[in-house]
């Protein structure tokens, strides 16, 4: 079997205790805020090296090992909690290798990186693969509901259960809270369905041109992951040796401490040599101030993306100002057998009113009748509702302005008779407007209760009315630069760290080990 460049290893770190694994997601909690920032980081971390690799075809070594770092990190925590609750071991919080912990995950620098693959690898060529994890890692229980504010229906999304991994893991978790012990066969299968996902996750995340083989390796070995010269199944993981094997029998692993005494009989042999190409072990420092530098820059960097999506959205909306500087919204056709359209009552109150006026600027309602010669005001609410007190009407409760969904409007009505006056002949219109074809209602904001009220002008019944909504928005033009300007300073000052961030940790440490692992081999 050839090698794989991404070695994902676990042991059954057994006895487990029957119900810890009831409160491991409180006790994880420390875990996901720590990876929450640690993600964002990966995520602007993962775009800068795509232009790397793009232009360069190679993959910054400090980026790669703080990548590395974090899928390590989340892959603990996956094993100690409801990935695989495969040991009760709690994590390490560090992005090093930590090769005495149950779950361990190693992939090879690569020296080169294919320019060309970059750019489709993660999209394209690993669509099969995430329909494959997919499968594994998630699963949701949907329904149809016509009831949605899309008035065509849509998906509901009602339950996720982790799909099949999920599934398993809770069935291994309830036989191990019966009977201590976790069922073997579900544990391979397990593990080999987490290996499946992290090595998509590192080929979509550009760390290796090796394309994911379509091979369930179930186990905590990895069989697809290189071997040691004269490794065993079962034997220490290349990532736990810390050196050479002592004439007298002992090996020492990655960290303090000796391991228990081999047999006489064995000894070890000088380690081969590099192969030609390869590049030695490196291990950058990524001490707490490059860590610190790398999280801050890409928070900053990600706030950036998000001010300047904003301020494209703000732009995009301004350059859509009509006649008379407003800004308004898409057409929505309304209507009732009865008398009139009210909308609901909308409050303007508190000390924010005169920031509202200013930020919406004056407020047009365009109303297009169908037919008869419509009337549009605006009044106080109470007003309203004494007019209409005995009037059959509709109360719009929703009004989307939404393109394209044929009409998605929803009321209530309020039985009633018909008015005893035209609306036109009342003394209570803040805004009014009326007659036949398109009419404009211009009004100011103003403190109160309002109401909106749409009726024919003879005050007949059948009211059809297309609405839209608009604003001059005058402070737009000042948000949008303000957005661009604070785009830029966050960009600037957070590629800033993050570059310094990098710098730090490009200083090599001593290394771990020297040279590969030597050859245990038995002398009689």
């Amino acid at each position: 079997m050839n090698a794989y460049p991404i070695r994902v290893r676990a042991r059954l770190d057994e006895p487990l205790n029957r119900g810890l694994w009831l409160v491991k997601w409180l006790l994880a909690v420390p875990h996901y805020l720590v990876l929450a920032l640690l993600w964002i980081a990966f995520t602007v971390l993962t775009v800068i090296a795509f232009f790397a690799i793009l232009f360069t075809g190679r993959y910054p070594r400090p980026i790669f090992e703080f990548n590395l770092g974090v899928l390590r990190w989340t892959w603990r925590v996956a094993y100690y909690s409801y990935g695989a609750l495969g040991t009760d071991r709690y994590p390490p919080f560090t992005l090093g290798p930590a090769p005495h912990y149950p779950a361990t995950l190693e992939i090879d620098y690569p020296a080169r990186l294919s320019r060309g693959l970059v750019l489709i690898k993660w999209w394209l060529l690993a669509i099969p693969h995430y329909l494959v994890v997919g499968l594994f890692t998630s699963g949701s229980a949907v329904t149809w509901r016509g009831d949605l504010p899309d008035a065509t229906g849509g998906l509901l999304y009602t339950l996720d259960w982790g799909g099949l991994s999920g599934l398993l893991v809770l069935i291994a978790a309830l036989i191990v809270l019966f009977t201590g012990r976790y069922p073997r066969g579900v544990f391979d299968f397990v593990l080999g369905m987490n290996r499946w996902a992290l090595r998509v996750a590192a080929y979509a995340t550009l760390m290796t041109d090796a394309y994911p083989p379509f091979r369930l390796d179930a186990g905590g070995d990895d069989p697809a992951g290189r071997r040691l010269p004269g490794e065993e199944a079962g034997a220490v993981p290349e990532e736990e040796w810390a050196g050479a094997v002592p004439a007298g029998g002992q090996r020492q692993y990655a960290g303090a401490g000796a391991s228990p005494d081999l047999p006489p009989a064995y000894s070890s042999v000088p380690p081969p040599p590099h192969a030609s190409g390869s590049l030695p072990p490196q291990h950058h420092g990524w001490s707490a101030g490059a860590i610190a530098s790398i999280l801050l820059g890409s928070l900053l960097v990600f706030s950036g993306l998000g001010t300047g999506a904003v301020g494209i959205g703000a732009a995009v909306l301004d350059s859509a100002r009509g006649p008379g500087g407003f800004i308004s919204t898409d057409t929505e056709r309304a209507g009732t057998p009865a008398y009139a359209l009210v909308s609901e009552e909308f409050e303007i109150a508190g000390q924010g009113v005169g920031f509202l006026r200013d930020a919406v600027g004056r407020l047009r309602i365009q109303v297009t009748g169908t037919g008869e010669p419509l009337f549009a005001g605006i009044a106080p609410q109470h007003e309203a509702e004494e007019y209409l007190g005995n009037v059959a009407h509709d109360r719009v409760t929703h009004l989307a302005f939404s393109p394209g969904t044929g009409g998605d409007v929803r009321y209530v009505h309020i039985p009633g008779g018909a008015p005893a006056s035209t609306p036109g002949a009342q003394k209570f219109w803040a805004a009014q407007a009326s007659g036949p074809g398109r009419q404009m209602l211009s009004w100011d904001i103003q403190p109160g209760d309002w109401a909106i009220v749409i009726m024919n002008a003879d005050a007949s019944a059948a009211v059809a009315a297309d609405i839209r909504v608009g604003a001059t928005l005058p402070g737009l033009d000042a948000l949008v630069l303000g957005l661009f300007i604070a785009t830029a300073v966050l960009l600037l000052i957070g590629f800033g760290l993050i570059v310094l961030g990098i710098r730090l940790a490009a200083v090599t440490s001593p290394p771990v080990r020297t040279g590969p692992p030597p050859v245990v081999t038995r002398t009689g």
